[in-house]
């Protein structure tokens, strides 16, 4: 349990923000702040057209300040970079008062504060483009100091860099590491380059619900909530994959979705609960046509987020220049291990992991074994982009059967970098051959599989009306940005990843101080011997010890040698 307390520049900036008020200026204004510039685009018209910037207004955070006499530089940082801001004082107050610039700019401002400035753009002796002050308008007072950063030639030094803190704090490392807001640009563009290409295709991007009756669409442990005025249970969508195949039945030809999905499970550096996932569906097409279709889409990416194929992905290079490798999952698993599995019944798969050394519980079905052959085994060895084709058919319950081969279905993964990127299918729109798979899926749901998906009988009857031949595909943005991005783990993706609780800071009584700095000194420590130090009345130290040990900060323990009171960690 952390003890917030206010350090000494969080008072010294909130007295700067006391003595603002009573100067009259309002810290937090509410009028809006008008901007004509950003740093970027000063830069670049300054070096067009000197002239062309003799009157701008533009707005930032200080992040540095330099301060000589009567004229002193700032670092002023906004959305596209920072500029170096140049005030004179008796530019600033051209009468006799000067409090505006000797105390309310030098005193009472601090780094982290956002102004708005007006002047005029000009270089210095030094060569560098600078903003040169005519007036400046406080916007926000900053009352919490910012970690410091340093910044040379474009290189941060001592930087915010602790991973706890900087998921938790996202906002504080966007201010201090231009280098996360970038990443977050190159998401951005990653999903636009996408809705282009879906959008020049005619695709229709839609919405389906995030809480449904049913979980279904995939194999996984759903989140569970209830809706108090239908008096029924509701889960979080695992996969919008059903609803988007309603409607492919209801006429459209091509919709895609970017969805938020949700799935209660492990969390790691490549997963985390909420994620965001991209599903298209589109008519008359089968999984042969959608991969090419996801190698089109790949590479166009690459191509508008690097202006080249290849991606420096940790220590290799991936190329996602198009066709990609495409292998089958029984011959991958043969390639690899020297096994053929094609004709194995469930009984001796489970002797095939034995052998492989791989874990296998009773709950797991002839698809899972499959599947855990193939991540344990295979999967890892994928480091160019690869087609995993043509998997069992327990593997694949929402599938159809291979045209060659009914025990097998016309699906695929991507691999990339030893992990899956997209799962593709032709999909299943035989409302027979789908009920049978859903029974199917009910009875590994008995053998206590709680990944199994649900019976969902309006699916059935929306395939009943006919769903013509139908391609679609599924892929994991985070996976894909931290490909596209060279980042090793799914926070450095997400702005603001599932975490732990942070523990909540607890303000101390004067009495609890007094007990937790001698504590500090010595820990365990018999109880009375600590209450004599104290010098506290017994109402006092009863109320103090209460106090820190409902707030865990501290033990009471009755040992052989007596009660003992120690700090908690």
């Amino acid at each position: 349990m952390s003890i917030r307390e206010l350090s000494e520049q969080e008072i010294i900036r909130r007295n700067s923000l006391k003595k603002l008020r009573e100067m009259g200026i309002e810290p937090y204004p509410a009028a809006e702040y008008k901007t004509t510039h950003h740093t970027k685009q000063i830069k670049q018209e300054f070096e067009k057209d000197e002239e062309s910037l003799k009157d701008v207004s533009m707005a930032g955070r200080i992040m540095s300040r330099r301060i000589m006499g009567k004229a002193s530089f700032v670092e002023l940082q906004d959305e596209t970079g920072r500029i170096q801001v140049y005030f004179n004082r008796d530019e600033i107050c051209p009468g006799e008062d000067k409090t505006l610039y000797n105390e309310v700019f030098k005193k009472l401002l601090d780094i982290g504060d956002i102004i708005g400035v007006k002047g005029y753009v000009f270089r210095t002796q030094m060569g560098e483009i600078t903003v040169h002050v005519k007036e400046f308008t406080i916007l926000s007072k900053s009352i919490r100091p910012l970690p410091v950063v340093k910044e040379k030639d474009g290189i941060a030094h001592h930087a915010f860099t602790d991973a706890e803190m900087r998921y938790r704090q996202r906002y504080v490392d966007l201010i201090v590491n231009p280098k996360t807001r970038e990443h977050f640009k190159k998401r951005t563009t990653i999903m636009n380059t996408m809705r282009q290409m879906f959008n020049e295709y005619g695709y229709l991007e839609v919405e389906t619900p995030i809480l449904q009756p049913i979980p279904g669409g995939a194999a996984a442990r759903p989140f569970t909530t209830h809706h108090n005025t239908l008096d029924m249970p509701l889960y979080m969508r695992i996969a919008n994959e059903l609803y988007l195949k309603r409607l492919i039945v209801g006429g459209y030809e091509g919709v895609y979705e970017f969805a938020k999905d949700f799935r209660n499970e492990g969390m790691d550096r490549t997963h985390n609960p909420e994620f965001t996932v991209m599903e298209i569906y589109v008519a008359y097409k089968d999984y042969n046509w959608m991969m090419k279709f996801t190698e089109e889409m790949i590479e166009r990416i690459a191509l508008d987020l690097h202006g080249k194929t290849e991606v420096q992905v940790g220590d290799k290079v991936i190329d996602f220049k198009r066709p990609y490798k495409r292998i089958s999952m029984l011959d991958s698993i043969k390639e690899h291990t020297g096994i053929d599995i094609s004709e194995m019944n469930e009984a001796e798969l489970r002797e095939v992991c034995k052998k492989l050394d791989i874990e296998a519980d009773e709950t797991m079905g002839k698809g899972k074994l499959i599947d855990e052959i193939f991540g344990e085994k295979c999967e890892s060895s994928y480091i160019q982009p690869t087609f995993i084709t043509d998997y069992p058919v327990e593997m694949s319950p929402l599938c159809k059967k291979h045209r060659e081969n009914p025990e097998l279905t016309e699906r695929f993964e991507l691999m990339v970098n030893g992990k899956e990127l997209c799962n593709a299918y032709s999909e299943l729109n035989d409302p027979i051959d789908q009920l049978e798979r859903f029974q199917e899926q009910l009875k590994l749901s008995e053998k206590g599989d709680d990944e199994a998906m649900f019976i969902d009988t309006d699916f059935v009857r929306a395939l009943e009306y006919g769903m013509p031949p139908t391609s679609g595909m599924g892929i994991g943005i985070d996976r894909l940005v931290m490909l596209m991005t060279n980042q090793a783990s799914i926070q450095d993706v997400l702005f603001f990843p599932q975490m732990k609780p942070e523990k909540k800071a607890v303000q101390l009584t004067d009495e609890e101080k007094t007990v937790m700095n001698l504590l500090k000194q010595q820990s365990p420590v018999d109880l009375n011997e600590l209450k004599a130090q104290t010098g506290l009345s017994n109402k006092k130290w009863d109320k103090a010890i209460k106090g820190l040990t409902k707030n865990k900060l501290a033990n009471v323990n009755n040992s052989n040698e007596g009660l003992t009171v120690e700090l908690v960690n």
